[in-house]
């Protein structure tokens, strides 16, 4: 990212710019910042739009090969389309022979390191992965939009808000301004505001649903089962997410064990600090045997849900019984 905001500055722009990555609010972002820097307001002689699949190669082309009408670039935007995961053979040559007066942008959910569109934009060195922000870059963000809104928030309410919301930065806008129209004139964000108003994601409840079997509290795991099931959740991806969530403390346990510390754990696994540390109090609670066991109970009631041996709620909630009610 940082190379599009010198590109924007210096106003020395490549002819291919790729943005991919799970970050929907930051593509979107630098996608606008990159328009706006490329494009006179209005100019819709010098740029083309083109959005999901079924996308005219030839046509693309075409204005690629012509020059632009009063204007220094012409730019065309590609999103959505699958280019990053399969590209056309005929575009994905044509991309080594841009005209030095023409600027794609391609904004892909994901891109193939394999791939053409990749290798292009590797090769003018603006492939932009972007991925959600880590807690330094969240905090600072979230810390702005406060002091535009003449608020404050104490560590615990951050903590609390972050914890509920972090899925997505889309989700944490939306949840902050909920916030802010709920507090009105009142100066100063609290951990009970953050409660009363924000939705905690399904990655919260099922942290929290661990928490509770770790510290083996069956009423409360039920209750936050009931919870996630009154709210629509199936049984299935409720089970899903255990798991998943058992697997990731498996990992850490055995990165622990071998020396590594949150810094390098989370490097290597890909997950940011502060869920890494999160994590690391949960596993103070499992034992080692504990996790397999329950990863191996999990994946045979998986197989008997699927053959029709067992009801899927009742698969879960036997989990729970047996690994909460110790």
């Amino acid at each position: 990212m940082r190379r599009i905001d010198e590109d924007i500055s210096n106003g020395q722009f490549q002819n291919l710019y790729l943005l991919y990555g799970e970050e929907e609010y930051l593509k979107l972002q630098y996608k606008n910042k990159l328009i706006a820097a490329l494009v006179n307001d209005g100019d819709n002689m010098n740029f083309s739009k083109y959005t999901d699949t079924g996308i005219n190669v030839n046509q693309v082309i075409d204005q690629a090969e012509t020059m632009p009408f009063f204007a220094e670039h012409r730019v065309i935007l590609i999103e959505n389309s699958g280019f990053g995961k399969k590209m056309p053979e005929e575009l994905g040559n044509y991309l080594s022979t841009i005209p030095d007066f023409t600027v794609f942008i391609f904004v892909e959910p994901s891109a193939d390191k394999r791939g053409k569109l990749y290798k292009a934009a590797k090769a003018a060195g603006r492939d932009i992965e972007i991925n959600m922000p880590n807690e330094t870059v969240l905090a600072k963000w979230i810390g702005g939009m406060l002091k535009e809104s003449g608020k404050q928030m104490k560590k615990d309410a951050w903590e609390q808000f972050r914890d509920m919301t972090d899925s997505s930065m889309d989700n944490m806008k939306r949840e902050f301004d909920k916030l802010i129209t709920y507090v009105g004139d009142n100066p100063q964000i609290t951990v009970e505001d953050v409660r009363a108003i924000c939705i905690p994601q399904i990655e919260t409840k099922i942290f929290d649903m661990i928490n509770s079997i770790a510290l083996k509290d069956l009423p409360k795991t039920m209750d936050l089962y009931q919870d996630m099931l009154s709210a629509k959740e199936p049984p299935m991806r409720i089970l899903y997410m255990i798991v998943r969530q058992f697997r990731q403390l498996s990992v850490i346990r055995e990165l622990k064990e071998l020396g590594d510390n949150t810094a390098t754990i989370s490097r290597k696994i890909g997950m940011q600090d502060y869920i890494v540390r999160k994590n690391e109090t949960l596993i103070r609670n499992l034992e080692s045997k504990e996790i397999k066991s329950l990863l191996k109970d999990a994946a045979t009631f998986e197989q008997q849900v699927k053959t029709g041996l067992l009801d899927e709620n009742l698969a879960v909630e036997m989990i729970i019984m047996k690994y909460a009610g110790k």
